[in-house]
C-alpha cells in the first residue's frame, strides 16, 4: 500500500504531460507533513484529538518516509496539538516529497525523464510491492465525491487533506468544486488532522496577510 505522501504526489500529478498540478507550494508542504502524520497515525503510533497529539508507541515503522517525524514528536518536551506538529515539521516536507517521488519510481509507476515524472501504467490500477494491483487514486477519490457510497478510512483521511491544502483546486473546475461541496462537508468531518492542518494553513495565511498590510503601511523610506 502506498504512503499518503506518495499518493499526494500523484493527485497532483498530471495524466499526460509529466507536470505536476500548480498548487501554491507551501500548501504542498502542509499536505506533505499532514499526510506523514496520518500514515503514523493509522500505523498506530500517534494518537490525536482536538487537543494534543501524542506518542502512543514510539517504536519506529521502518519506514524512512515516517520514522523522522515520529522520533522528533516522540522526543518533544511536552504534548503539543497537531496544529503545533505541522507547522513545526515543515522543514522536513522537501526530504518528504524526494522520498515519495524516489520511491514512486523505483516501484516502477513513475519515469523520472529530464525534470518531468511520467506515468510507467496507463491502467488505472499500479503495482505494489506484495503484487496486488492499488487502484489509482485520483479515480478513487472522485468516486467518492461524486457518488455517495461510504469512503474507505484512508480515502477519508487523504480528501480532507487535499481539501484543506487547496488541492482540488486545481484538479476541478468551478462548477465541479461547487457540486461536491456538500460531499467536502460531509467528509471533512471525519479527520482531525485534516482539520489541523486546515487550520495551520489559515493561520499562516493570516500572518502572511499581516505582514502584507504592515508593510504597506510603512512609509517608502523605511520598507525593505
Amino acid at each position: 500500500m502506498l504512503r499518503f505522501a506518495e499518493e499526494i504526489m500523484l493527485l497532483l500529478l498530471h495524466d499526460s504531460g509529466g507536470r505536476f498540478a500548480r498548487v501554491p507550494e507551501q500548501s504542498v508542504r502542509y499536505a506533505l507533513v499532514g499526510g506523514v502524520l496520518m500514515d503514523l497515525a493509522l500505523e498506530n503510533r500517534i494518537d490525536t484529538d482536538l487537543r494534543k497529539l501524542e506518542v502512543v508507541d514510539a517504536t519506529p515503522t521502518g519506514d524512512a518516509l515516517l520514522d523522522p517525524s515520529l522520533t522528533e514528536i516522540a522526543h518533544a518536551e511536552r504534548t503539543r496539538d497537531a496544529g503545533h506538529w505541522v507547522e513545526r515539521l515543515l522543514p522536513r516536507a522537501a526530504d518528504m516529497r524526494a522520498g515519495a517521488l524516489s520511491r514512486l519510481t523505483e516501484r516502477g509507476i513513475l519515469e523520472r525523464r529530464d525534470d518531468r515524472f511520467l506515468w510507467v501504467f496507463r491502467s488505472r490500477r499500479y503495482p505494489v510491492v506484495d503484487g496486488e494491483a492499488e487502484r489509482e487514486v485520483k479515480l478513487r477519490i472522485f468516486d467518492v465525491l461524486f457518488g455517495q457510497d461510504l469512503p474507505d478510512p484512508r480515502d477519508v483521511a487523504l480528501i480532507c487533506l487535499a481539501d484543506a491544502c487547496g488541492i482540488f483546486g486545481a484538479l476541478l473546475s468551478e462548477e465541479e468544486l461547487a457540486a461536491v461541496r456538500p460531499r467536502f462537508e460531509q467528509v471533512r468531518k471525519m479527520d482531525l488532522i485534516g482539520q489541523a492542518v486546515a487550520r495551520a494553513i489559515a493561520a499562516a495565511d493570516q500572518d502572511a496577510d499581516s505582514r502584507r498590510k504592515f508593510l504597506l503601511e510603512q512609509p517608502a523610506h523605511r520598507r525593505p
